[in-house]
């Protein structure tokens, strides 16, 4: 029968062996394969060490498939094969071998299960080199004040000892607390509870063991992908689609069916909810609408969610009504119905909010960079002048961004420009602009708007 023997330090194997043999002779065998003496081997099965080397594999109850855990045994050099344990026939196993997680194989105490440096790299459990590899980073020092304050506070404090003061504190309570915890499972080895965690232990173990080896193996596993968009145009407005054959229905954002200007097609006998990953509103429904991916011309149905990231998601509904192939090969999105190939975009080609090294959490499109530069720069064009005649700047030469609309701007002025088919974001936008003039506002609103088509 096959048997597989596991030990403490993942070394596994498996033996055939006949199961009329006796455990003195198991021993032996696993002596060949692990260097060990077999008098200071011990065997566990299902929790249960085998004292008796008299007696074989088949009087244990061991059956073919099984798995054996192997352990060396802290005893003295002149102990006899036959005495195993202590005086009370335990083995006396050394559990201190056990790898905890984060641990390194130096040593069981050696501050292996500090956070701030990785196992089996020199010179860094030297404070300077550490707090020098922290500020050549700055993610990770990001990453050190969410998980670490105490440390980042030291580390940002520019003083070398009071850095070297905290993290040899974190680093000798570390080594207290592993100690405790090897002491527990030492302490009664064989007690439910502390096999429940020893094989804990051995699981992350084999956890961190897996990881290293996709690291090595397969490092492209570890890296991020970028979401497929593809290019296209609604109603005459360019709009970056997001792929999505996990998505049952084509839907809009509100901002992007005004932007479009599409509002007035939307059906609202059919608003509801939209359930998936969180729950989003439906306002309606646009029965049908063209949209175009390169050359041609495709017809399609989408529901407009209120409160939507995505400007425009192509669901399943849309992609099975033109045959479309997602050619991950080619990098395209094929159209059967035309043969229309629309290559998806890269990452700086994306939304804001769709990439990778996205640092905003409100993604911001140009207008509103450019009318916050403007208003920036009359900001400090008033401040020049102010300074320069011996009175303070002009509180109406310029709005920030972030104050809201200036008390210039009436309602009934801004609610005349919306009437035209604007949005309401636009129009302050382009007061702002304008410095309250309506009639300039409403040429830049009509340009832009022609400019698209």
């Amino acid at each position: 029968m096959r048997l597989t023997v596991t030990t403490l330090s993942d070394h596994i194997f498996t033996l055939e062996v006949g199961e009329d043999l006796d455990l003195a002779s198991f021993k032996g065998l696993c002596e060949i394969e692990v260097g060990v003496p077999a008098h200071q081997i011990a065997i566990l099965w299902n929790g249960r060490p085998l004292h008796d080397d008299k007696l074989s594999l088949k009087q244990y109850g061991i059956n073919n498939g099984d798995m054996l855990l192997l352990q060396q045994i802290q005893g003295q050099a002149g102990q006899t094969q036959g005495t195993i344990g202590g005086p009370s026939g335990v083995p006396q196993i050394d559990f201190g071998s056990i790898q905890l997680p984060g641990q390194s194989s130096g040593g069981r105490g050696g501050g292996g299960g500090q956070a701030i440096s990785r196992p089996g790299q020199g010179g860094e459990q030297d404070p300077a080199s550490i707090r020098q590899m922290f500020l050549n980073n700055p993610h990770q020092m990001a990453l050190l004040k969410e998980r670490n304050p105490p440390l980042a506070n030291a580390l940002t404090s520019g003083n070398l000892e009071e850095f070297t003061k905290v993290f040899r504190e974190q680093q000798e309570e570390r080594r207290k607390m592993e100690q405790a915890r090897l002491e527990l499972l030492t302490a009664n080895p064989f007690d439910p509870d502390v096999q429940k965690r020893i094989a804990e232990e051995i699981r992350m173990k084999n956890v961190e063991s897996n990881m290293e080896t996709a690291i090595e193996f397969a490092p492209e596993s570890f890296g991020q992908v970028v979401m497929l968009y593809v290019d296209c145009m609604v109603n005459g407005y360019p709009v970056k689609a997001f792929v999505d054959s996990g998505a049952q229905m084509t839907i809009m954002s509100q901002a992007c069916a005004e932007r479009c200007h599409i509002m007035r097609l939307v059906d609202t006998r059919w608003a509801g909810v939209a359930k998936g990953v969180g729950t989003q509103k439906i306002i309606g429904r646009v029965h049908l609408c063209q949209i175009q991916i390169g050359p041609h011309f495709f017809q399609s149905s989408f529901s407009i969610l209120e409160d939507q990231p995505m400007d425009m998601l192509l669901g399943l509904d849309m992609l099975k009504r033109h045959q479309c192939i997602i050619d991950l090969q080619k990098n395209v999105l094929k159209f059967g119905t035309t043969g229309t190939e629309a290559p998806f975009l890269s990452e700086s080609q994306l939304p804001q909010h769709a990439r990778l090294n996205n640092t905003h959490d409100v993604p911001m499109d140009e207008d509103q960079q450019l009318a916050q530069a403007i208003s920036k720069s009359q900001a400090e064009s008033a401040s020049k002048a102010g300074e320069g005649s011996g009175v303070g700047p002009s509180t109406s030469t310029a709005t920030p961004m972030s104050t809201g609309p200036s008390l210039e701007f009436s309602e009934s002025n801004i609610k005349k420009l919306m009437d035209h088919g604007f949005t309401r974001a636009a129009v302050m936008e382009e007061l702002r602009r304008a410095n309250g003039n309506m009639d300039q506002a409403l040429a830049a609103l009509l340009a832009k708007s022609l400019s698209w088509q």
